[in-house]
């Protein structure tokens, strides 16, 4: 079985737009605006720099802005707050590089921030949301707050903004490559078995055709190694739960999910409990209520230390006969 780990869109993000062209052109999408000269882009993502485990996707300097984007497959409200820092980090590298003194009687003009979150997760959300640092703020906004970072949330995922897409062609077919994959994997299919009939099924519709054709091999990998495992439990519930979950596992087991789809379920409940995690918080990292994870956590749980799979297969018909 492939080992899977987090966020497999926001890497293959980083993979898509990596280039100055591509940049440009979801430059001009998002504002609206025709430049032509990439040249005159400057990326400076900060490539060493984690912060809870995140990267920062994509930044660059252009027309006077300090572009920072970022892709989520989450639904994020914490994403001023990570802004507020990568920002930081950003205009330091800057202001070194230009070799200023922000000790100077003289005031340091610097690039204005802007900050776009491009948000392909399976939380329905719309297709712009503004989030602001200011909603963290304990006690509630104040305007003698020392600061605020505003993030735009804009919604990629397939059918969703469609005028964005039509004037970014890379942006659109980087949507209809991640819907792919999960469409695959809603089907049943194996990730392995997901990932290669996208690539194909895009080659051969002349989606991202210049990556794939000199890239495969390595966004195959990109998608097999970071994929989400989480993510693909979201797909199965959400194709699945509403069918027979939702309804209760007696008609869950009996006809709405099979029982792979179970079974991959209960191995991440089982991971998660083996790592002292409570029942709150695996369904707040599954983003689902406890009422629907409850008999599986309690039924995991039971089965300690050994959690063997199949007695908690068996608990769990036994509860819901």
């Amino acid at each position: 079985m492939t080992k899977v780990k987090r966020n497999f869109k926001d890497s293959l993000f980083r993979l898509v737009f990596h280039g100055k062209e591509e940049l440009l052109s979801l430059y001009n999408a998002v504002n609206g605006s025709s430049y032509t000269n990439a040249d005159d882009l400057e990326i400076n993502t900060l490539e060493d720099v984690v912060y809870m485990g995140m990267k920062n996707d994509v930044s660059f300097l252009f027309a006077h802005y300090l572009n920072l984007y970022e892709a989520q497959s989450t639904s994020n409200p914490n994403m001023p707050l990570r802004g507020t820092i990568y920002f930081g980090d950003l205009l330091k590298g800057w202001i070194e590089s230009n070799h200023l003194d922000m000790y100077s009687e003289k005031q340091i003009m610097i690039p204005k921030p802007k900050f776009l979150v491009f948000y392909n997760g399976l939380k329905k959300e719309p297709e712009r949301k503004i989030l602001r640092l200011s909603d963290s703020f304990e006690g509630g906004q104040d305007e003698e707050a020392a600061l605020e970072c505003t993030a735009i949330m804009l919604n990629i995922n397939y059918g969703y903004n469609r005028e964005l897409m039509a004037k970014c062609q890379t942006l659109h077919d980087y949507s209809y490559f991640v819907e792919t994959v999960r469409q695959g994997v809603r089907a049943g299919k194996t990730l392995e078995e997901a990932v290669d009939e996208a690539i194909s099924k895009s080659l051969k519709e002349g989606v991202l055709k210049d990556l794939l054709k000199k890239n495969r091999s390595e966004v195959r990998n990109v998608v097999l190694t970071e994929y989400n495992e989480e993510l693909h439990l979201k797909n199965v519930r959400e194709c699945g739960y509403e069918e027979g979950y939702d309804n209760g596992y007696d008609s869950g087991y009996g006809s709405g999910l099979d029982q792979g789809r179970i079974q991959n379920q209960i191995e991440l409940v089982i991971k998660k409990v083996r790592k002292g995690q409570s029942l709150e918080q695996i369904a707040d990292a599954l983003e689902t209520s406890e009422d629907q994870l409850k008999e599986i956590y309690e039924a995991v749980v039971k089965a300690a230390p050994e959690y063997d799979l199949e007695r908690i297969k068996e608990e769990l018909k036994i509860k819901n006969r």
